[in-house]
């Protein structure tokens, strides 16, 4: 009597490796999340705390410069120097919700014509450059300053915008914010300022460190008085309501 033979178990088949491709993949996705995560939190909590330096700062400490700066609460700085800041970088601060579409287009067809012309970059793109991003180009740089202008313009109002923008704009080498520029070139704070020291002082925001607001000479007094000459036009057409 022959008995049936016993099946011995099969080995079990071997796990398949994890695709390398799957594990960059769920890194990079991990590694996206988070930095959505942190950059949220970073605007939400610069919404009610002052940026207490910024990457600028750090390269003028570096280069063995120092820094001044002094922060000053947009309801005691005087009322002519956002409205100059307005009519100097970023008329349409009021209206747009973070990119002024119409000057880039200009800016674009300026420079494809061989013309210089600043870029279009609103207040609230040098806001996100300045507080959370470091200077220069690249478009690396120009995405994550893109990211964080549309994080800004959705979790804080139009004054906090402007407050951290006077704040901790350059205004000299060295000098950051309006109030401590104002202290450096007109020796009182930012709450004194006459409707000529803003627009002088707003005259050398793009080029802080080559123009100085002191008896101005050139193309930085005639822009100065340009903007000073702006400011009422802009006011009575109602530029400036988010202030």
């Amino acid at each position: 009597m022959t008995w049936p033979q016993s099946r011995s178990a099969s080995p079990p088949a071997p796990a398949r490796p994890r695709s390398r491709g799957r594990r960059i993949m769920r890194f990079l996705l991990r590694a996206v999340l988070l930095f959505v995560v942190l950059s949220v939190l970073w605007v939400l909590a610069y919404r009610f705390v002052p940026p207490p330096v910024t990457a600028t700062m750090l390269g003028d400490l570096a280069a063995g410069r120092g820094i001044e700066k002094d922060w000053m609460a947009i309801g005691r700085i005087d009322p002519d120097m956002p409205r100059a800041a307005i009519a100097a970088e970023d008329g349409n601060f009021c209206r747009h919700r973070g990119f002024d579409v119409t000057a880039i287009e200009q800016a674009m067809r300026a420079n494809a014509a061989g013309r210089r012309l600043r870029g279009g970059s609103t207040i609230s793109q040098q806001v996100a450059k300045n507080a959370f991003l470091w200077q220069g180009g690249g478009f690396f740089r120009k995405g994550l300053e893109a990211w964080f202008t549309v994080l800004i313009e959705a979790t804080w109002p139009k004054r906090r915008i402007m407050e951290v923008y006077l704040n901790i704009a350059e205004t000299g080498i060295g000098t950051y914010g309006v109030n401590a520029g104002a202290i450096r070139y007109f020796h009182h704070d930012a709450s004194r300022l006459s409707m000529t020291e803003a627009a002088r002082i707003a005259a050398v925001l793009p080029l802080p460190k080559k123009r100085g607001a002191i008896a101005p000479t050139g193309f930085t007094r005639r822009y100065g008085t340009n903007i000073a000459r702006r400011v009422p036009r802009m006011q009575r057409a109602g530029y400036y309501s988010c202030l």
